[in-house]
């Protein structure tokens, strides 16, 4: 039973409702479809799950209409696609002259009584899926067995074993036709020679007998000379010698840093001189600003010369015949139809994966801008390239603004007039740069004058703690605690190896507390997405400490990978927390986005995927190297051909 079916534009006016039993009415989840599928330019599939409600929707693109029906999704309705097909047909042949000749004027003044139609429809659709035909059994003719014939089942002893097996292959089982092809080699040696002496009549018995002993001790000498392999020259000693560089330093000491003053305390570290050009990069940037992510794209007057000479052979070979036949092809009179689409769609759905989109993002962005032009009048010298490519880019662009934007300096700000810390937890898989950009972010952060304290959570790889304070040195270098009144900006809280990630994270944030730090950035080991205790003790320790933000670091490196990896933290974050509305990802930070040239599709498939934004890029090996995403950038880079 249908619990609701309405129609209304696209521009949000309602023109007829049903409503199928009595409970909420249907404003909620079509507002949630509006919000999360076709704001969201998130159309490849036709079907919307709203909490206990399935949604499936249909759009007319020529007059702007959007079909809506909703049931239990416990339920399986056969016959809903069916029945939206027969509405959408019924309800524009009906109203077609009305919204053709009033437009605008005729959807806010017109009455749609469609409801007796609407009955109607819906009987004959119910009906249609009771009606079934009964399952008709093979006769005996139409089965492949009646296709063998008497001489096929005939086996001649001399046959050759290839003849053996295509014959086989005819009857149409692939298993006797592998064992047919597997018998003539498991055949004694002497049915061979049996049959040779049939072929040759001169050799007697005793000949026979010779025969196959030569060749039983032939076939045996062969394969010792096989089994045997000759000794090397020289055996290799055994154990593993240190490599000694021709530039290195080969006393150890100076790399040892286990015994290290701040080890087990949250005390500052030492100051540590060092050039801060190298640390800083670009001296010319202003201080405390997250820059734009920028994309060079090519001069368009190259692009226009490239258009020109494709379009001019075209018109020469054809004379008059192929300027008519170009300017039909640009005027537009006729409306979209997919067979019109799906050879520009299939070259941009490639185009996407070879820029590292994930080939099901791929597949499901070029199924959502084909639903939402088809069916639409082109305008007038208009292609069906370009009109797709614009459909595409308007698609991607709405993809990389999702609905919530994060601001992390607001929040911040907001967190201090609570007097108390933000808390930023990371995660992620294994060397994609978490603690490089939690560094980066610090300095960002230390640069709009806000204290932090780093929590060492990763416990469990060797010299992380060292990397955690490496970089802390290197901050209070940049920025020593005389240039902000005598406050040490950036802290290292650890407690070694080996100990409980989410304890350690607790006692931070209550550290950071009491001693007034306005950031608390937590650092977790790198894990996969398949490791289940590891992926339990990452939803520990979100949900024990309960943090302000939870950033995945994912670098712009992967691109099938990207969408596991996402659903799979999100999913092992809700199956193992214990709250009612379990703590997901947040946002993502995008690294070695330098790495890539135009081959950006990374970013595409993080953000379909979670629907959460992409905070921070990082661009580089300086502190500065942090960028805020630009939607267009990206596109244009993707775009590139």
């Amino acid at each position: 039973m249908l619990d609701f079916f309405t129609i209304f534009s696209k521009g949000g006016l309602v023109l007829w409702c049903f409503q199928g039993v009595r409970g909420p009415a249907a404003t909620a989840p079509v507002n949630a479809l509006i919000r999360s599928v076709l704001l969201q330019e998130r159309g490849g599939n036709n079907s919307f799950t709203h909490e206990a409600l399935t949604l499936k929707y249909k759009l007319d693109n020529q007059f702007e209409l959007v079909f809506v029906v909703g049931f239990q999704k416990i339920l399986t309705l056969t016959y809903v696609d069916k029945l939206i097909d027969d509405v959408h047909k019924e309800f524009r042949d009906k109203y077609r002259n009305e919204f053709q000749q009033k437009g605008a004027l005729g959807l806010l003044n017109g009455t749609f009584d469609f409801k007796d139609d609407f009955m109607r429809l819906l009987r004959d659709a119910e009906e249609s899926s009771k009606v079934r035909a009964p399952t008709v059994m093979k006769t005996f003719e139409q089965s492949l067995k009646s296709q063998k014939t008497v001489k096929c089942m005939i086996e001649t002893r001399g046959e050759k074993p290839k003849e053996k097996v295509k014959n086989k292959k005819n009857k149409g089982s692939k298993k006797e036709g592998t064992e047919a092809a597997t018998a003539p080699s498991k055949a004694p040696v002497g049915d061979k020679q049996l049959s040779a002496a049939g072929d040759k009549e001169e050799l007697t018995k005793d000949e026979i007998l010779q025969k196959n002993r030569e060749e039983f001790f032939r076939r045996h000498m062969k394969a010792g000379e096989k089994s045997r392999s000759p000794k090397p020259d020289a055996q290799k000693e055994k154990g593993k010698k240190p490599r000694v560089w021709d530039l290195g330093n080969s006393n150890a000491k100076v790399l040892d840093y286990s015994n290290s003053a701040t080890n087990g305390s949250a005390e500052a570290c030492p100051v540590e001189e060092f050039d801060p050009d190298m640390a800083l990069g670009d001296k010319n940037r202003e201080p405390g600003r997250l820059y734009d992510l920028e994309y060079e794209s090519e001069d368009e007057a190259e692009e226009e010369k490239v258009v020109q000479n494709t379009s001019k052979p075209s018109v020469k070979k054809g004379g008059l015949g192929g300027m008519f036949g170009m300017l039909k092809g640009l005027v537009g009179s006729k409306s979209l139809t997919r067979e019109d689409m799906d050879p520009v769609l299939e070259k941009m759905k490639d185009h996407l994966i070879a820029k590292n989109v994930a080939a099901e993002i791929a597949v499901q962005l070029c199924e959502s801008v084909a639903k939402k032009l088809e069916g639409k009048v082109m305008g007038t010298f208009t292609t069906v390239t370009s009109t797709v490519k614009q459909a595409l880019q308007e698609a991607l662009v709405q993809i990389l603004q999702p609905q919530r934007r994060v601001d992390v300096l607001r929040d911040v700000m907001d967190a201090q007039r609570h007097h108390r810390p933000y808390v930023i937890t990371f995660c992620g898989v294994n060397g994609v740069g978490k603690s490089t950009n939690l560094a980066k972010i610090s300095f960002w952060l230390i640069e709009n004058s806000f204290s932090v304290l780093i929590a060492a959570c990763d416990t469990f790889r060797a010299g992380a703690v060292e990397q955690l304070r490496t970089h802390t040195r290197r901050l209070n270098a940049l920025h020593p605690p005389e240039s902000h009144g005598g406050r040490t900006m950036v802290q290292l809280y650890e407690k070694g190896y080996g100990k409980d990630a989410a304890g350690i994270a607790m006692e931070a944030i209550s550290y950071a507390r009491n001693q007034g730090f306005d950031v608390v950035l937590v650092d977790t080991a790198g894990r996969m997405q398949d490791n289940v205790p590891l992926m339990t003790a990452l939803a520990k320790l979100i949900a024990v400490n309960t943090p302000d933000l939870v950033l995945f670091v994912g670098e712009a490196l992967v691109g099938n990978e990207a969408v596991d990896q996402l659903v799979k933290f999100n999913k092992a974050l809700a199956d193992h927390s214990m709250a009612q509305t379990p703590r997901l990802i947040d946002g993502i930070v995008l690294t070695k986005f330098d790495t890539i040239d135009d081959k950006v599709g990374a970013a595409i498939s993080m953000t379909y995927i979670t629907s959460k934004p992409i905070v921070f890029v990082g661009t580089g090996q300086t502190y500065c190297d942090l960028r805020s995403l630009n939607a267009k950038a990206v596109v244009a880079a993707l775009m590139k051909a």
